[in-house]
């Protein structure tokens, strides 16, 4: 059986097609993979390490667990649910940069209270920082200068980006895709 397609018709679902192509996201296209990382962790402010496997887009709660006690407030000890795409984004940075580093966690989680206190001190600090929702993370990785990995991370457009050079970190969110 012959399927009669009109050039029309061809050139409408091509450019479609296409279009899809150049505006999905990068990071998107990395995600649907599943490809298993193994991701190290350091945290500079408690000397913690904490290795794990990450599939991008897979949700483990073993995983869950231990990332969301890893990157507590420190300062308080307090305990909050980490989103899951901040993992997918460093997961995908790494693959982007053939990255094997490991993560230097400066700030992940933090409570109201630490972002108050932190706020009076700078004012780089937001008043309703996506930290207190768990949803941002300041990060170094010791085989990538920070400006490769920023410019890696807005590459991918995964959401927020913040490069801060004197104080050689990078800020990655799951919020709006920004840069700063």
């Amino acid at each position: 059986m012959k399927i009669k397609t009109t050039r029309r018709q061809f050139l409408r679902f091509s450019a479609t097609a296409m279009a899809g192509f150049f505006i999905s996201s990068p990071l998107a296209a990395m995600a649907t993979t599943h490809r298993q990382r193994s991701l190290t962790f350091f945290h500079t402010h408690t000397e913690e390490y904490l290795k794990i496997r990450h599939a991008p887009g897979v949700r483990s709660i073993a995983n869950q667990r231990k990332i969301n006690k890893f990157l507590r407030d420190f300062r308080t000890e307090t305990v909050h649910p980490i989103d899951p795409g901040l993992l997918d984004i460093i997961c995908a940075v790494q693959n982007r940069a053939s990255s094997n580093g490991v993560i230097e966690v400066i700030s992940a989680y933090r409570s109201p209270q630490t972002n108050r206190a932190l706020r009076k001190k700078s004012r780089g600090v937001a008043k309703k920082s996506l930290h207190m929702e768990g949803r941002a993370i300041d990060i170094r990785i010791r085989d990538l200068s920070t400006r490769h990995l920023r410019d890696v991370a807005a590459y991918l457009g995964a959401g927020g980006v913040g490069y801060y050079s004197k104080s050689d970190f990078v800020h990655l969110d799951t919020g709006d895709r920004r840069t700063w």
